[in-house]
């Protein structure tokens, strides 16, 4: 629960807590290499931003620019109406008025927690408050209760949990108030269970608070989950930014499809705002006519008793039931729906889509990935493996062993594929 007191004590205001970020073609090289290439985006005052993209792609070099680690080559950062970095213009990282939690959290291991989270008040507090006077400061215990840590005050870091060490590296970012909190993929290091509790106390916290959030993951739930904005990004830029359900609904190219869910890409023709495919017909939310590739989601996607398809494998989650249909040519489908699982493996089934409305992609718009040849040899080699593989099963009249085909699909087959 929080304390009310660190929320409303006027001491604790000295920075504002509900200020704008904006990053305005942002280019960052290090080591000669380019890794940031025109980079904009906008965090909303007092509201989370998550950033989100595969690893390498220029995220943690984003956020610790934003911190004032590093210098840019071009652009504009602005923290609210202040100026922070440009052409000439570099505002040093203790002068930002930013608070980070880093990946591996970074705690001092010779400091208690108490100590640990007193290393980021401001100076002048730091040492007249603590450890000169040894008393501990009102911000370190407000920030113990709210967090749930005061019982940990005089542990060392040695003998913490990993929830416990992220709540001291956040409850330090927070000590000396700062007006943008900077999140460097917070939950990597926690196991699934705890990952799941940090992540909406997290979640909770920000929203009391009311900071500005900048928040790094390669995680789509977590991004999801905690991010009122998502800013996806590939090759060291910004390729969309808007709130999750957009982002999922709505991508702006083949590639984020993929990256933010299961996709498969099925082929129709449009006319208007209906694509006629495989399926039947589709729905789609603009108009759009001739040949198109439409986007299909798993939950869109419903099953019945019929003749045209077979199940091939399925994953029962309690929760719902994962479906993996083969149609045509061996390609595969999947299918999610609730509950446990209503048709059993070899079972014959018709697909049909929900009829919601989705998005249509042109023919020639190819899937842009981080690595266009490498990928495109994958996809072709995933073909290939599917042909043959069906082939040689079918010409020995064997049933196919599923779980082991399957298994060699998932190892090379991408993200995204075109159904």
């Amino acid at each position: 629960m929080l304390n009310n007191s660190f929320l409303t004590d006027s001491s604790h205001s000295s920075r504002s807590t509900n200020v704008e970020v904006v990053v305005d073609d942002v280019s960052v090289s290090l080591s000669e290499n380019e890794i940031l290439k025109g980079v904009s985006m906008t965090a909303l005052a007092g509201r989370t931003l998550s950033i989100l993209g595969p690893s390498g792609c220029g995220k943690t070099t984003l956020l610790r620019t934003l911190a004032g680690l590093y210098r840019i080559d071009s652009g504009v950062i602005n923290l609210g109406s202040k100026v922070v970095a440009s052409d000439g213009v570099h505002v040093p990282a203790d002068k930002r008025g930013v608070g980070m939690v880093f990946q591996d959290w970074a705690l001092f291991p010779h400091l208690t927690v108490a100590e640990n989270i007193a290393f980021g008040l401001p100076r002048t507090e730091r040492q007249n408050r603590w450890f000169k006077r040894k008393s501990t400061s009102p911000r370190v215990t407000d920030l113990l209760d709210l967090l749930e840590i005061a019982k940990l005050a005089d542990c060392l870091p040695a003998s913490l949990s990993g929830g416990q060490c992220q709540r001291v590296a956040l409850a330090r970012a927070l000590a000396p108030q700062p007006s943008v909190l900077l999140l460097d993929e917070p939950f990597s290091n926690l196991d699934a269970a705890m990952r799941v509790e940090i992540r909406a106390d997290l979640a909770l916290l920000l929203r009391e608070l009311g900071i500005t959030c900048v928040f790094v993951t390669h995680d789509q739930n977590e991004a999801f989950v905690l991010g009122s904005d998502v800013a996806v990004m590939r090759n060291g830029t910004v390729v969309q930014q808007d709130p999750p359900n957009v982002i999922y609904e709505h991508p702006a190219d083949r590639w984020v499809a993929g990256f933010v869910g299961d996709a498969a890409i099925i082929p129709g023709t449009a006319s208007g705002r209906i694509a006629q495919t495989s399926l039947g017909k589709i729905p789609l939310s603009r108009s759009v006519s001739g040949m198109v590739d439409v986007l299909v989601r798993p939950e869109q996607l419903a099953l019945r008793e019929g003749t045209t398809t077979i199940v091939d494998h399925l994953e029962y989650y309690g929760h719902d039931t994962l479906y993996y249909i083969r149609v045509g040519c061996g390609t595969m489908l999947r299918c999610r729906a609730s509950g446990a699982p209503r048709f059993a493996v070899g079972s014959c089934v018709d697909i049909h889509h929900n009829g919601t409305r989705t998005v249509a992609f042109q023919p020639h718009e190819r899937a842009i990935t981080p690595n266009t040849k490498q990928n495109q040899a994958t996809t072709n080699r995933v073909m290939k493996t599917d042909e043959q593989l069906t082939d040689e099963q079918l010409n020995q009249n064997q049933k196919p062993d599923i779980t082991s085909l399957i298994a060699q699909l998932k190892k090379y087959r991408p993200t995204s594929t075109a159904y």
